[in-house]
Order: C-alpha cells, then structure tokens, then sequence
C-alpha cells in the first residue's frame, strides 16, 4: 500500500513536465507572451507622450482644406469632364492637315517626319459627346494624327479639357484615356487577395491602408499647401500612419511599441541625414513640369523641404515591414529559447536583419531605377558620362532619395533588434524572479504539509 501510494507522485510530476512542454510548444507558434507591467509602464512612457505630440500636431496643423486658386489651364492645372468617344471616321491626313506647311521630304530629323505623316496616311476623326458638366451632351471633334501614341475608338471613354476662355469650337479636347474601370477591378482583386489570405488581418491592413490615404489627402497635402513646413508636416503626418497602421494591422502589445520606436528612431536619422544631403548637394527639388507649376502657383513652398517630406513618406512604408520582422524575430527566437540573453537574442536575429537589409535596399533601388527609366534613357541616346548623369538634379535627387532611405533601412535593423533584445531580455529576469520566488513559496508550503499530516496522525 506504501509503494502503491508513491507512486502516483512520480508520475504526476512526470505528467506536469509533459505538460509544460506541450504548453511552451503550443505558445511558441501563437501570439507572442505578454510582457511584464514595469515594462509595459516603461513602453507607455515613451510612446504616450510621443502619440500626444502627434495628435496635436494633427490639430494644429490641420488645414481645412486646400486653398483655391485660379485655374491657369496648364498641365493638372485645368478644368476637365468626362466625355465618350461616339464616331470614328477615317479620312486622308491632307483634308484635316491643308494649313500645314508642305513636307520637304527630308525624315532624317524627328520634324521632317512629324511633318510627313501629317501630310500621308489615314488620320481618325472622332466625335466626342461631353458627359459630365453643365454643358453635358455637348459635342466636339479631335483629329488623331497616324502616329499619335494614343488613337481613339467608338464607346471609348476619355478625360475631356475645358478651356472657357477659347473660341467655341476650340474649348474641348481629349486629355486622357478614362481608365476608371480596369483600376476599379484591379484594386478590388488586391483586396479580395489580400483578405483571402490575410484573413482579419488582411482587413484590418486594408482599414489601415484607406486611413493613410486619407491623412496623406485630408492633412498632409493640403497642408502643405496651406504654407506649412513640409518637413513637420510630413513628420506629424507619417507618425500618425506609422502609429494607426502598425497597432490595426499587428495589436496593441510591447512587440508593436518595440517596432513603432524602431521606426521613429530610424525616420528621425531620415529627416536628418536628408536635410543635411538635400542641403549639401544644393537640390531645389523644382525638376519637372510639375515641380514647376506647383512652385508657380504656390511661390512660398518650401520646394526643397517638399523633397525631403517625399523621402521621409517614401521610406515609412518599408521601414515598417523592416522593423516588424525584426521585432517578431526576437520575439519568435526568445521563445523558443527562453534562457538566451540579450546578445544571444541580438546575434540570432540580426543574422535574419542581414537577409533583409541585402533584398530590401535591391529592391529600393531598383524600384527608383524603375520610376526613373526614361529619364535614364534619355542619357543613354545623348551617350552621357556616368558622371554627367549622376551631377544633373534630375538623378541626383533620386540618388539621394534611395541613398538616404537606404541608410535609414540599414539603421533600422540593428537599432529595432537591440530594442527588442534588451525588452525581451528584462521581461525574462523579471518572470524568471517571480518563478523562482513561486517555486521558493510552493517548497515551503510542499515542506509544512507533511509535517501538518504528521500533527494530524498524531492526534488521530
């Protein structure tokens, strides 16, 4: 009976010891373990006042709208409706081109051919019915050359230009192709992908993501508009989309406060490192047609500080995944291995960052290189040096662009896996002290129990 009685022990210890470790492998694979309360106190003293300084921000700074103007007809600056292609017909170029000076021939020069097709081949004459507008049902007719990039066909929809100030005749024309519709489909198969297979994480990403198009239209646009620092604006605006889309999509937990500080550290080496490169490398950010004509209509922008608010809002969106991943790295590699250290948990997890770092500036770059390719083939037809392409404004502003978001990227994986080490490293000491002052206290009480049965079988 003695031996029958012992016996149970032994093996319901061993059960415990199954059990903790089905329930550690279990938890590894789910949400990540709570942190201690000093350490979320500790989180909520930093983040707090930052949060407070952005929300007034928000309201300081909000602008209440755009300001008007008036239009100039040039570029965006005009007044367009919306209008379908009713008729197409095909006639001889030199019935619509007679007032044309006469080809003389010579095709070697891009005017001698402009100047021969517009007096050879078939040129389309379309009839176009205005739908939108107060003069809606109204008709006009656009001459499509044979070489124009864009030729228009019957039921089409196009983007119409209306220049009040013309002669009758001349107050419409086609702009653009209307291209609602295929955008329209193509967003809403990204969003059925992405609820699919992100499930409610997926749209919580895609709230998150309509909220950052909403701040970047109702508050850092029209502010800068306003005569507001385009730097603080885009500081305040990024900072409010860092801290919506990152606790919608990921929680409100020390894992997401962990990536949220990572992020704000590396965009403020952003803001700086721009600021001085911008600055050093004389960049007016006025290169383009656009530039030009958003200086022309609202002088007192700061065209420069436009630039490096573009940088600091272009590199938001990958600092996120960059210290994200970091931060979930950490955390995965704490718990599968909860007695590693600090350093453990840096080394283990900035071998991963290493990984990351390598794809995501090849992918910064590139996607630069991309945005940039006409341009870049414009210097590769003038046989331009490396040098002379690299001095211009025009690529210069893109280097420093990828260059400065680059180093930021780089920044972030090391100084988000310090943070997360050293947060998850605390949380265990302290866990660890309450684990070893609960196993204290239950050996204690496992050494009065018997001597309490020993009381009691005596008094029996």
């Amino acid at each position: 009976m003695t031996s029958t009685q012992r016996n149970p022990e032994p093996n319901g210890h061993g059960h415990g010891e199954g059990h903790a470790h089905g329930h550690g492998h279990t938890h590894s694979h789910g949400p990540a373990a709570p942190v201690s309360r000093h350490l979320r106190r500790v989180i909520a003293a930093v983040l707090i006042p930052f949060a407070t300084a952005v929300v007034v921000g928000l309201v300081v700074l909000w602008p209440g709208g755009a300001p008007a103007h008036e239009r100039t007809g040039v570029g965006f600056d005009r007044q367009t409706e919306q209008g379908e292609v009713v008729k197409v017909e095909h006639l001889d170029c030199k019935e619509v081109n007679a007032g044309q000076v006469p080809p003389t021939g010579d095709t070697s020069t891009p005017e001698g051919r402009e100047a021969v097709n517009a007096q050879q081949g078939q040129c389309a004459k379309a009839t176009v019915e205005v739908t939108s507008g107060p003069e809606k049902g109204r008709t006009f007719t656009e001459i499509v050359q044979p070489d124009a990039p864009r030729q228009l066909h019957e039921g089409q929809g196009v983007v119409v230009a209306y220049a009040p100030d013309a002669p009758r005749d001349l107050q419409y024309s086609v702009t653009d192709v209307n291209r609602k519709v295929p955008i329209a489909v193509l967003a809403a198969i990204f969003a059925l992908a992405v609820v699919v297979v992100g499930r409610m994480r997926g749209v919580m990403a895609l709230i998150a993501l309509a909220i950052s198009f909403l701040i970047l239209t109702f508050f850092i646009l029209p502010a800068i508009l306003q005569g507001s620092n385009p730097l603080v604006v885009a500081v305040v605006g990024s900072s409010a989309i860092m801290l919506i889309a990152l606790y919608m999509c990921h929680g409100v937990s020390a894992r997401t406060s962990v990536a949220v500080l990572g992020t704000l550290i590396s965009l403020l080496l952003i803001g700086l490192l721009g600021s001085v490169f911008i600055d050093w490398a004389a960049l007016s950010g006025n290169t383009d047609d656009n530039t030009g004509l958003i200086h022309g209509l609202y002088p007192d922008i700061d065209m420069s500080g436009l630039l490096l608010a573009g940088i600091i809002i272009g590199s938001l969106g990958v600092l996120d995944d960059v210290t994200v991943t970091q931060t979930s790295a950490v955390w995965e590699l704490h718990q599968a291995d909860p007695g590693m250290g600090p350093r453990g948990l840096y080394r283990a997890a900035i071998r991963i960052g290493r990984d990351h770092i390598a794809s995501v500036v090849n992918t910064l770059v590139l996607a630069y290189a991309g945005a940039a390719l006409p341009l870049l083939l414009l210097f590769s037809i003038a046989q331009s040096s490396v040098g002379t392409v690299a001095n211009s404004e025009l690529v210069a502003e893109e280097i420093v662009r990828t260059l400065v978001g680059s180093i930021g990227l780089v920044a972030s994986v090391p100084v988000t896996t310090a943070l997360a080490a050293l947060v998850v490293s605390a949380d265990r000491a302290e866990a660890e002290a309450a684990g070893a002052g609960g196993a204290a206290g239950g050996a204690r009480g496992a050494g009065r129990r018997p001597a309490r049965g020993g009381r009691r079988r005596r008094a029996k």
